[in-house]
């Protein structure tokens, strides 16, 4: 950690010249020498050191001291000045708070943070050994001005009892960045990351810098110095374009660090980042695994037993907690090697030794080395099917083959969704690990299937047409086709397996949004799969796939629909007939009851429990059929500040004298607070049907009272897509609807096919993240689908109704 130059010989800038001369350096063309980067971090410590100099003065007895990212040399626009006025005991105090004084106020004048200390070489040591994140501060501590000597021994003894104390401090190191990791998350599946605290970021930076100077255990190098000047870089545009010292890459300011840094967009600044984090993340996962190492044959030294070597597989052994290569091992002419390596670790639940993928990856390399024919041999394939199998075991082993470039070589569609943003809230993953993901949760399944082999498979490749431009799962399934005949699969099976990816979505997307009672729906199923085996893997893989997306993507109500559906088209494919179009469902007991409350009334009747998953709530509505329900109850649970989940609408028919009722059943949650009660709703509920409460005329009061402008740089929601797509039911023309959820979104809706004259059969509502996915059963006065040219005017009636305010 050398000092900075010494300071020019030129007079120290005054606070007016330091000011103007810094706006200078953090205008877009800079005063370093390339205006940007490293470069102008640099520049920016050097004029600062300048003038802090020349505001203490020369001082015997008395040094400035810059620590932390300024100790380091690398000042970012909106960084704190992080500064220790050290002093050797001998200066009374007043003197001593007057120098302070000196220093400190310039820096607060010019709305400088500042995080200070005033401290003698012995309070210095003592609160580092006391506080590990002052002692980190301390190992990048450089001197700025005043008596250099003082700096001096400071550093010495700091790096001296830093590593007479690491086997000590190291561990609670460790477990700091394992904090870290839990408050924050990982850098590099964020959406809005921390660039500084998420497991990743800069802080990790901080740690591996602290690890290499204890001199038990380094980082690997390679790519590692781009990494973190990327993350300072893009954080340094962000203070720039926000003029705030933020850390946090919100959504909305991404859009303007991309143009500042000449992306092409936000999900080409995401990808930067998330490469980056990526090798930083992976640099600290293995200099962390060496320092456990290195602590646990410290703490054998003297015992006679050597670390034993366990076979493992051919050419890998089991050496000291993680997976290498034998000795006899020759990765150059064993092109299976790496898929067996990892196969073999992740099955032992061991990591893969770095020098182990290193050398893997080095002999691949190589000119002359072996590589696997297309197609691959049994064994190759086997071993990846072992690897994707393993569990939560596979993702660190798959992680580190990656990191070294491995997987590309193997499956080289596989670079197209490396680090790939999916901007959705929804997803919790980058593409690349939620496939990995889907593969671990697959895993779980394996031995539900007959073909676990195609079901790991498929879910690793099930999203790699998000690489590629137009429909994924159209593009995917070629993809698929392809890479099946590349690792040796036969005709028939890469045919399924192009057919699993192609429909991978279909189970979840036709549970929730169509009707099940429709023997087209069910057939539409049937005809997509064709044979059981098929319907048994998608299942399989439609529950994979939603736990590998995050807690919003899957529920026990979402189970039950998919799960009734899959046993419906196993029916048909059976050769059992579907129900007759006129047969209705049977409705539940409880539904019974409500409807015959409702017609005892002649209102509405209602009742709210709580569902299955924490925070949601069932809300069930009868009332005696008429016009203008949907629309009514909707608009009612926006005014109630109550988010619906899913929404589904049925007419139970006429009992002898009694006229069939609507019952809407509702998963709604609570925006704030708790839901109202029962009675209210239904109170409400009244006054809504006969008139008394104008439901329209508050939701748009209320939508006035709270708008706000957009930010410049936010996000332009993409228009609502209405569709009417033919040939989807036999009994009714579906209506279905996709846009951006909002406040009152579904009472548009339901007012707009009101207006057109229309019957709801059926609704069915899905909220998926910010977006809503709605399809709607309806017919006309005579009770029959709409002709093609209605409902065309139909969609474009309801595509009107929701399109964005322009006033």
């Amino acid at each position: 950690m050398p000092d900075s130059p010494a300071p020019d010989a030129c007079p120290p800038p005054e606070d007016d010249d330091y000011a103007t001369a810094r706006t200078r350096l953090l205008r877009p063309d800079g005063g370093a020498a390339d205006g940007t980067g490293a470069a102008r971090r640099a520049a920016l410590a050097r004029l600062t050191d300048r003038w802090l100099a020349g505001l203490l003065g020369e001082r015997p007895g008395i040094a400035l001291v810059a620590v932390g990212g300024y100790g380091r040399g690398a000042l970012s626009p909106r960084s704190d000045l992080d500064l220790l006025l050290l002093h050797d005991g001998r200066t009374p105090p007043g003197e001593l708070a007057a120098v302070a004084d000196r220093v400190w106020y310039p820096v607060w004048d010019l709305g400088i943070a500042l995080d200070h200390s005033v401290r003698t070489h012995a309070q210095a040591r003592d609160t580092a050994d006391a506080d590990l994140k002052a002692q980190l501060g301390l190992l990048d501590a450089r001197h700025v001005a005043g008596d250099a000597t003082l700096t001096a021994a400071l550093r010495t003894e700091t790096l001296a009892r830093w590593r007479a104390h690491a086997p000590r401090r190291l561990p609670a190191l460790r477990e700091l960045a394992a904090e870290r990791t839990r408050l924050h998350g990982e850098l590099r599946f964020l959406l809005e990351p921390d660039l500084k605290e998420a497991h990743g970021g800069l802080r990790d930076a901080t740690a591996l810098r602290a690890v290499a100077a204890s001199w038990l255990a380094d980082a690997p190098r390679e790519g590692l110095a781009a990494a973190h000047d990327t993350l300072l870089d893009i954080r340094d545009t962000l203070h720039l374009a926000t003029g705030r010292a933020t850390d946090r890459l919100a959504l909305q300011d991404q859009p303007q660090i991309a143009a500042a840094l000449d992306l092409p967009d936000a999900d080409a600044l995401l990808h930067r980042v998330y490469r980056a984090a990526g090798t930083l993340a992976h640099a600290s996962e293995v200099t962390w695994r060496e320092v456990g190492r290195v602590l646990r044959a410290r703490a054998r030294a003297g015992r006679p037993a050597p670390v034993a070597r366990t076979p493992l597989a051919d050419g890998v052994v089991e050496h000291d907690g993680e997976a290498v290569l034998a000795r006899t091992a020759r990765p150059g002419l064993d092109p299976v090697l790496p898929l067996r390596a990892a196969a073999a670790a992740a099955r032992a639940g061991l990591p893969l030794a770095r020098p182990a993928v290193r050398r893997l990856a080095t002999a691949a390399a190589a000119p002359g080395a072996r590589t696997l024919p297309v197609p691959w041999p049994p064994e190759a394939r086997e071993q990846l099917v072992t690897l994707l199998g393993a569990g939560e075991a596979t993702v660190p082993v798959w992680e580190a083959l990656d990191a070294e470039g491995l997987i590309t070589r193997l499956l080289p569609d596989w670079e197209r969704v490396r680090c790939r943003p999916q901007r959705n809230p929804v997803h919790r993953w980058t593409v690349d690990r939620h496939l990995i993901e889907t593969a671990v949760r697959a895993a779980a399944a394996a031995r539900d299937v007959r073909r676990p082999d195609l079901l790991l498979v498929a879910a690793l490749l099930h999203d790699l047409g998000k690489g590629w431009p137009g429909d994924h799962s159209v593009t995917g399934a070629t993809i698929a086709r392809d890479t099946a005949a590349r690792i040796g699969y036969g005709h028939a099976d890469a045919e399924l397996l192009a057919r699993l990816v192609r429909h991978h979505l279909l189970l979840a997307e036709t549970a929730t949004r169509r009707d099940l009672d429709d023997p087209q729906t069910v057939r539409a199923v049937a005809d997509a799969v064709r044979d059981p085996l098929t319907l048994d893997l998608l299942h399989a893989l439609t529950r994979a796939d939603a736990l590998a997306t995050g807690p919003a993507a899957w529920s026990a109500w979402r189970a039950a629909l998919v799960d009734g559906l899959v046993r419906r088209t196993h029916a048909l494919l059976a050769g059992d007939p579907p129900a007759p179009p006129s047969a209705p469902a049977a409705p539940t007991p409880a539904a019974e009851h409500l409807a015959a409350e409702a017609r005892r009334t002649g209102g509405p009747a209602l009742t709210l429990s709580a569902a299955g998953e924490p925070g949601s709530a069932e809300l069930a509505v009868a009332v005696p059929e008429r016009p203008g329900l949907l629309s009514a109850v909707a608009g009612l649970l926006a005014l109630h500040r109550l988010t619906v989940h899913s929404a589904e609408l049925r007419v139970l028919p006429a009992r002898r004298d009694a006229a069939p009722v609507q019952l809407l059943t509702w998963r709604v949650a609570a925006a704030l607070g708790a839901p109202p009660d029962a009675a209210r709703l239904r109170a409400d509920l009244v006054r809504a049907l006969d008139g008394s409460l104008d439901v329209p005329g508050r939701l748009a009061a209320r939508e006035a009272a709270y708008r706000r402008p957009r930010h410049r740089t936010a996000r332009q929601a993409p228009p609502p897509r209405v569709t009417a797509p033919p040939g989807t039911s036999r009994l009714a023309t579906v209506l279905e609807v996709r846009a951006e959820d909002a406040p009152g979104l579904l009472h548009r809706i339901g007012r707009a096919l009101e207006t057109a004259g229309v019957t709801v059969r059926s609704a069915h509502v899905s909220t998926l993240g910010g977006n809503a996915v709605d399809a709607f059963y309806v017919t006309g006065p005579d009770g029959a689908p709409l002709p093609p040219e209605g409902a065309a005017g139909l969609a474009a009636a309801v595509r009107r109704a929701l399109a964005p305010d322009r006033g």
